[in-house]
C-alpha cells in the first residue's frame, strides 16, 4: 500500500506480541495508542491503517503475533468545540470557580479522537461564556486535569483572574490533592514518600518514566496505607506534593505497587478484573485558597460505587 504521498503527521508502527495474538484490531490499537476506538475506525475506513503493509479490513478483525501494524495519522485540524447538554455532577459552584466530580471514562478536554462528550463540552453548555480563556479555545476554564479513567474532583475557572490565582497555587504546590487507589502487593511500612524525578519515557512518548535528576522534573508523592485488604492488594491514600503527568501511577509502580487496572504501568489484568476500565484511582479531596475571598476551601468526593465494591470484594477474598 503506497501511503507516502498521503499527508500525515506521523506514522506509528506497532509490533504484535504473542500475548496479543487473536485480539481485535481496534481493542489492540486503543490500548497501544492515545486514540479512541471511533478515531481508529475512521482511520480504517480511510485505509490509513495497514497490517503487514496491507490495508486493514475492519475494526473487529483479529490480529496475529508477529504482524506489524502501521497507523498513518493525518494532520491534526483545529477542532471546532461545541457545547453539549451533559449531566455534570457539580460539587460546588460560584461566580469564579466550578468543581466537578468527574466520572470514569470522561476525557477532560477535546483532543484528536475525543472531539466531543468531554468535560469541556459540558462546561461550555453549563457556564456559557463564563470560562477563562487563558489555556486557549480547546481548554476553556481548565487549569489542571486528571486522566480519563481516574474519577473524582476537578476544578475549572470561570474567569482569567481566578485562573491565574489557581494556576499559581498549583505551581507553588499549595493545592491539597489527596487520592485513593488500590495497588498490588503488601507494604513493609504503612507510610512513605516517593521523591523521584519524572519525564517522558524516551522509548515511548506516551508514557512517563522515572529518570535521573538532570533529565526530569522533581516529583513527590506521599502515601499512607488505609487497609491491607487481603495483603495481596492494598487500599492506599496518596497526597501529591507536586503534580506531574501520571505521577501516582508511575511512582507507585516504581516501588513495586502498581495500581490495579493500570494497563500502562502495571501488569496485564487477570480475568477476575477484566471488567475494570483503567486504573483504580480516585481524586477524593481538593483544597485551595479561593481566588476572591482568600479563604481556604476543601471539598471531598465519595468513592464511586465500583471502587467501594472492589474494596468489599478484596476484603472478603
Amino acid at each position: 500500500m503506497e501511503k507516502e504521498s498521503v499527508a500525515c503527521d506521523q506514522v506509528i508502527q506497532l509490533f504484535v506480541s504473542r500475548g496479543d495474538d487473536n485480539l481485535r484490531l481496534d481493542i489492540f490499537l486503543t490500548e497501544q495508542t492515545e486514540y479512541s476506538r471511533s478515531f481508529i475506525q475512521k482511520l480504517i475506513k480511510q485505509e490509513s491503517i495497514t497490517i503487514d503493509d496491507k490495508p486493514a479490513k475492519k475494526a473487529g478483525q483479529p490480529i496475529h503475533a508477529g504482524s506489524i501494524i502501521k497507523l498513518f495519522v493525518p494532520p491534526i485540524k483545529e477542532l471546532s468545540i461545541e457545547s453539549e447538554n451533559m449531566e455534570l455532577d457539580i460539587v460546588y459552584e460560584d461566580e469564579d470557580v466550578i468543581l466537578i466530580n468527574k466520572p470514569k471514562g470522561m476525557v477532560v478536554h477535546p483532543a484528536p479522537g475525543h472531539e466531543s462528550h468531554t468535560l469541556v463540552n459540558g462546561l461550555m453548555y453549563h457556564c456559557k461564556d463564563h470560562l477563562s480563556d487563558i489555556n486557549g479555545i480547546l481548554r476553556p476554564g481548565i487549569v489542571h486535569r486528571i486522566d480519563m479513567d481516574t474519577t473524582g474532583i476537578i476544578i475549572a475557572c470561570k474567569n482569567d483572574t481566578s485562573h491565574q490565582s489557581l494556576a499559581k497555587q498549583f505551581a507553588d504546590h499549595s493545592i491539597t490533592r489527596r487520592y485513593q487507589a488500590i495497588v498490588y502487593n503488601n507494604f513493609k511500612e504503612d507510610d512513605g514518600t516517593i521523591d523521584k524525578p519524572l519525564a517522558r519515557d524516551p522509548k515511548d512518548r506516551k508514557r512517563m518514566a522515572v529518570v535521573s535528576e538532570d533529565k526530569g522534573r522533581r516529583a513527590v508523592t506521599h502515601y499512607h496505607v488505609l487497609d491491607h485488604l487481603n495483603n495481596r492488594f492494598n487500599h492506599v491514600e496518596c497526597q501529591l506534593e507536586t503534580g506531574r503527568t501520571h505521577q501516582i501511577r508511575v511512582h507507585m509502580a516504581s516501588i513495586r505497587h502498581p495500581l490495579l487496572g493500570d494497563q500502562v504501568y502495571g501488569p496485564k489484568p487477570e480475568s477476575a478484573f477484566a471488567s475494570l476500565e483503567g486504573q483504580v484511582l480516585h481524586a477524593g479531596i481538593l483544597g485551595f485558597v479561593h481566588p476572591r475571598t482568600g479563604q481556604y476551601m476543601e471539598f471531598e468526593s465519595e468513592l464511586p460505587q465500583y471502587f467501594v465494591s472492589l474494596l468489599e470484594r478484596l476484603k472478603n477474598n
